[in-house]
């Protein structure tokens, strides 16, 4: 402020070269801080053409300049780790969900509305994990707004084809496993095919996007009941490694400037992926025993990819209680087939899985569905693959006994 009182002062006399100098330099200035706010409202407004992702406004797509990181929010723990992978330190990534929070029944506040607003990209699971998420989708028409959905283009199947029948025949499963086997080899020979044609894979997502969105709709209408969809793909490493792989698409198209990077960091993000699949298959391939009971049916697509049949208590919602008939069905279950272990997991209570184990004289352990870390979780450094390997060594255990 004293530089222009001065300035303004000597107006009355003939400017003298220093003074011409000085004006010169004011005006340069303003003229970077006018140029440097233009810059950051077409980053802004950033937009993409990639089926997963759906801006809102018709911007032409651009780059983030170094000096400036992305705002990101993403719904829930797994959608974090999967983009924070991606974008390293391209962008800051802020996850709405709180830590040691369920996410199933958890609702956005006006301040986290106004977050999502504000960022520059909202990433989050799809499949109805989300009841709120497609209002701030609706919403988001004619924003500057980027919304990811990761599970865009996965078949989502719905709770009731992989809710264990406890009247089943084990002789016609073990009969299915090769048919599993070839179902998987099949995967396996698409996943290579879309690792070396990555554009090809999107137009494949793109194809199968009407189905899903009308999926959406449903799920919408439904709210905490995931309208009866199964939305936990990220359980299943090859659709995790899916996930990841619409993501870094989604945020490529938005971002090119960032491209390379993104496909750099989602390349060594997706090796450990993997070889946690390998593992998965490995460790699982021979137990002797296919089915796990579970505290609530989370775990179909991984049952689904690895051979095994999940027997939940309650249903898609941690929060839903069993009848009295649903329990004694369970415990006349696990007394015939001289189940050993009850699984439970983080963010629930774990009274209904303690129950059963007593009334069967077994134990519990945690099958973790990976919604989000605990305290513990964090002050150890854990993540979605030291835990995913964790589930896999419980796994094995009560496999085997």
């Amino acid at each position: 402020m004293m530089k222009f009182k001065s300035i303004a002062k000597s107006n009355s006399s003939a400017p003298s070269t220093f003074r011409i100098r000085q004006l010169a330099a004011l005006s340069l200035t303003a003229m970077l801080v006018i140029s440097g706010c233009g810059n950051n409202t077409a980053t802004k407004a950033a937009s993409t053409n990639s089926p997963a992702a759906t801006p809102s406004a018709a911007a032409a797509a651009s780059s983030v300049p170094p000096a400036d990181k992305l705002n990101i929010k993403v719904s829930f723990y797994p959608m974090y780790e999967f983009t924070k992978s991606i974008t390293g330190d391209l962008a800051d990534v802020e996850v709405l969900v709180p830590p040691g929070v369920e996410p199933h029944d958890w609702e956005p506040t006006a301040k986290d509305m106004a977050d999502i607003s504000d960022a520059d990209v909202l990433v989050y699971n799809g499949a109805g994990m989300e009841s709120w998420a497609q209002q701030i989708v609706d919403g988001a028409a004619g924003s500057d707004l980027i919304t990811i959905e990761a599970s865009k283009g996965l078949q989502i199947i719905e709770g009731a084809e992989h809710e264990h029948d406890h009247e089943h025949n084990h002789e016609e499963e073990a009969a299915g496993e090769a048919d599993h086997d070839h179902e998987h080899e099949h995967q396996q020979d698409e996943s290579t095919a879309e690792e070396s044609d990555h554009d090809h894979y999107h137009n494949d997502s793109a194809a199968g996007g009407a189905e899903h969105e009308h999926e959406h709709d449903h799920d919408h209408e439904h709210g905490h009941d995931h309208g009866g969809l199964d939305p936990h793909v990220w359980l299943d490493p090859v659709m995790a490694i899916r996930e990841v792989k619409t993501i870094e698409a989604a945020l490529s198209a938005a971002f090119p400037g960032n491209a390379a990077a993104f496909h750099a960091n989602s390349d060594a993000y997706i090796t450990k992926l993997e070889k946690l699949d390998q593992d998965f298959r490995a460790g699982l391939q021979n137990t002797k025993r296919k089915d796990f009971i579970t505290q609530h049916a989370a775990f179909g697509y991984l049952a689904q990819q690895y051979g095994l049949t999940q027997v939940p208590i309650a249903g898609l919602s941690p929060e839903q209680e069993p009848s009295a008939a649903q329990m004694a069905k369970i415990v006349e279950f696990a007394k015939a087939n001289k189940v050993t272990t009850i699984f439970f997991e983080t963010l629930v209570s774990s009274s209904v899985a303690d129950t059963i184990a007593q009334e069967i004289g077994a134990k519990t352990a945690v099958l973790n569905p990976i919604e989000g870390l605990t305290e513990e979780d964090a002050a150890h450094n854990q993540d979605y693959l030291s835990l995913m390997r964790q589930n896999l060594e419980a796994l094995i255990q009560a496999l085997n006994e």
